[in-house]
């Protein structure tokens, strides 16, 4: 056994009592869930000849093969972040998919080298807590976009930054279309190509990680500074209005 670095170490900061150490033991689930793995599916625009909701659908017909549980979210009448009541049916369907998820998928067109507003909005109404319920935590994330250009990760790299936010598990594979007018048929289909391999790459990554963390998720997340709170101090903060 090597020698400890500091043997007469002492946590003059640490509340002990609440120093949670892992072990391995713990990350094994006792009796793992044997239900079809439940994904939630978000895209990022309303136009018509939408290319980031068709390569969501190629998402959702991969995972679906694979023996998941599927559901895609349409935006459309989701009002704009606090221009309505969290009560509007559009916020609560869209809160109730993300409490019956395991897992998601975000996909963004880039617009001006960014998300798209209508992506962000759907992931402002999803709170990062709603009184003993974490809709996100410790949830599977994988994030993709379409570009009418060349490849950029404009848009999956600021949904990476929301995933985290969202505590979320985001797997490390990602895709990125470009010049999605090109990639689909008049069927609204994929073509064969290195970009629907990637896709194929992210759906299997994205159920393998789901499978591996479901049961495991609140635990994994679970933070030391949170335990020393009482739940009525943790609650007001997290739920205080944005300023």
């Amino acid at each position: 056994m090597s020698e400890l670095l500091f043997p007469d170490a002492s946590f003059p900061a640490l509340r002990a009592d609440l120093l949670d150490v892992p072990t391995q033991q713990r990350l094994a689930p006792p009796a793992p869930s044997q239900h079809r793995p439940r994904f939630l599916l978000l895209y990022g625009s309303l136009r018509d000849h939408s290319y980031s909701r068709l390569l969501t659908f190629e998402a959702a017909r991969l995972l679906e093969a694979m023996g998941a549980e599927v559901r895609i979210f349409d935006p459309s009448g989701l009002p704009l972040p606090d221009d309505a009541p969290d009560t509007h049916p559009k916020v609560q369907e869209l809160r109730k998919l993300a409490v019956w998820s395991e897992g998601m998928v975000w996909t963004s067109p880039e617009r001006h080298g960014a998300m798209t507003g209508i992506m962000k909005a759907q992931i402002d109404w999803i709170p990062l807590s709603a009184g003993a319920v974490r809709p996100t935590q410790g949830k599977t994330l994988a994030v993709m976009q379409v570009s009418g250009g060349s490849q950029s990760f404009n848009a999956v790299n600021q949904l990476r930054v929301l995933g985290r936010w969202m505590r979320m598990l985001t797997i490390p594979n990602q895709s990125s279309v470009a010049k999605a007018f090109a990639e689909f048929d008049e069927d609204g289909r994929m073509k064969p190509s290195s970009f629907y391999d990637r896709v194929v790459d992210v759906m299997e990554e994205l159920f393998k990680f789901t499978l591996l963390t479901r049961d495991l998720g609140p635990y994994l997340v679970d933070r030391y500074s949170e335990r020393k709170e009482s739940a009525d101090d943790l609650s007001k903060r997290v739920n205080q209005r944005a300023i």
